[in-house]
């Protein structure tokens, strides 16, 4: 398998790279995390001219044509600098769902829009009581009048406080755990009926709580088919864990070198504490663990286009678990090495280490995965 980059996608890690190292410093992103909506709408609009927001889009409708690796590598990037941007929200997860189950109209009405920074999307399926469970569904959308009213709520949607329309899953038939009869609808965010509570989390990137009350959705809300939603709604998933991972691993390199730096120029008893034989097998370990991390990010990334579900699950299941588990022990490491200061608000490394724990809870902790796995999953 050849690895290597192609000449565009060198040109795409260089031009994000200059873009980041520009205009993300450590010390801007925490003026971002401050001012709502907590990220930057300027910065959003240089990824629209960059064209990054349509990068995974077919040319026909605005985008680039890319695939998941290009995906990936830009992924990298932003998880080198902390990107607060809703990405992984609107392209990555809602985009996944249009690309596969949108029809020409939806795609040619929506998918320009994204691609221009016009439209923000967010991907709302996780309900309170599902825990991780994708075929646990109590909201319901029901028939009526020629379109359909839909009732229910959705937990921890990211971006789902700045989204201007959401991808929202419901159940049009079949009992609570039925993976038939879940179906997929485009619902407006200020539409009559839906409430959003916006708050951060641990990282701080956003999210929000969701309740649909008797919202009227017209017939062609419906995104693909009826009651055939629960495969789309596993790949976008699936695409999600494979986007996040990559992304911890640039913020898993952040770290592995912010903490090299300090071991190397802080002093103790009148030496670098890199000199520290113990400490030099810590910082060997955690470049080991990295190594693991990319190689289980971009077997999520090649998996992506697998035609058979039971082995992409598989192959997903693995690469979450181990990028879960080398990103707990790279940052815990981090912390350890760096002292006191890792965890302060005004040092970098703790933030790494808090993003890094939000990825392991997202999509499926490692427990979980890890059950799936030794169930055989089907």
């Amino acid at each position: 398998m050849d690895f290597d980059l192609t000449e565009d996608q060198r040109l795409l890690t260089d031009s994000v790279a200059r873009l980041l190292g520009d205009r993300y410093s450590f010390e801007q992103r925490k003026q971002l995390l401050a001012a709502p909506p907590g990220y930057s709408e300027p910065l959003w609009a240089q990824y629209a001219e960059l064209g990054l927001l349509g990068l995974p889009f077919a040319e026909d409708f605005g985008g680039f044509g890319g695939g998941p690796v290009d995906v990936m590598l830009l992924m990298q990037s932003f998880g080198r600098h902390l990107v607060l941007e809703p990405y992984l929200a609107t392209v990555v997860l809602a985009g996944t769902a249009l690309r596969l189950a949108g029809n020409e109209a939806q795609q040619g009405e929506l998918i320009p829009a994204i691609a221009a920074g016009e439209l923000r999307l967010a991907f709302a399926h996780s309900e309170r009581q599902a825990r991780y469970d994708l075929t646990d569904v109590l909201t319901t959308a029901k028939a009526e009048g020629g379109g359909w009213v839909l009732e229910g709520a959705k937990s921890v949607v990211l971006h789902g406080d700045s989204a201007d329309k959401l991808l929202v899953s419901a159940r049009t038939a079949g009992g609570r755990d039925d993976a038939e009869g879940i179906s997929l609808f485009i619902v407006d965010a200020e539409a009559a009926g839906v409430a959003r509570r916006g708050y951060a989390l641990r990282d701080g990137s956003r999210a929000a709580e969701l309740s649909f009350s008797a919202v009227r959705l017209p017939a062609e809300a419906l995104l693909g088919e009826r009651d055939q939603a629960f495969p789309i709604i596993e790949q976008v998933v699936q695409a999600g864990i494979a986007a996040s991972a990559a992304e911890v691993v640039g913020g898993m390199e952040a770290l592995q070198a912010m903490t090299l730096d300090y071991l190397k120029t802080r002093q103790q008893f009148g030496r670098p504490i890199g000199e520290n034989q113990a400490l030099q097998h810590r910082a060997a370990e955690m470049l080991v663990n990295l190594e693991q991390a990319r190689s289980m990010a971009m077997l999520a990334t090649m998996v992506l286009e697998e035609p058979d579900a039971a082995d992409r699950a598989r192959s997903i299941s693995l690469a979450k678990v181990g990028v879960g588990q080398a990103a707990r022990f790279v940052s815990q490491t981090a912390i350890q090495l760096h002292g006191g200061i890792g965890m302060t608000d005004e040092y970098a490394a703790g933030h790494f280490f808090r993003r890094a724990m939000v990825f392991e809870h997202m999509f499926g902790d490692t427990a979980y995965h890890l059950d799936r796995l030794a169930e055989g999953i089907e």
